[in-house]
């Protein structure tokens, strides 16, 4: 199982409405990140807005590919893409900062 962790930044005008968003996720997007392996997701905030999220998957590059394939995945990314700061013009899920894992404890 991959550990992925990556970063975006959430507007600090936008912090409260993606918070709430997130407490009510389209239940047809949470089969959709399960069906394409998504495991143990987690997303952090700090403060500021940056967020770091969390997951395991058996892979990750395949679990993107498969969620780029789901329709309710192309809806949601148009739905939170006014949220983030610096992603160029792309969804979320095309614009994450990527982290090196350094150390792990089991």
């Amino acid at each position: 199982m991959q550990r992925v962790g990556f970063m975006l930044k959430v507007k600090p005008d936008m912090i409260e409405e993606y918070k709430r968003r997130h407490n009510a996720v389209w239940p047809e997007m949470l089969d959709a990140l399960r069906e394409t392996g998504w495991h143990n997701y987690s997303i952090f905030m700090r403060d500021d807005g940056t967020l770091f999220f969390y997951v395991e998957t058996p892979d990750f590059q395949a679990a993107l590919d498969g969620m780029a394939r789901r329709e309710v995945n192309t809806r949601w990314q148009e739905y939170m893409k006014d949220f983030f700061e610096d992603t160029g013009g792309k969804h979320a899920d095309q614009s994450f900062v990527m982290l090196e894992e350094v150390f792990h404890l089991d």
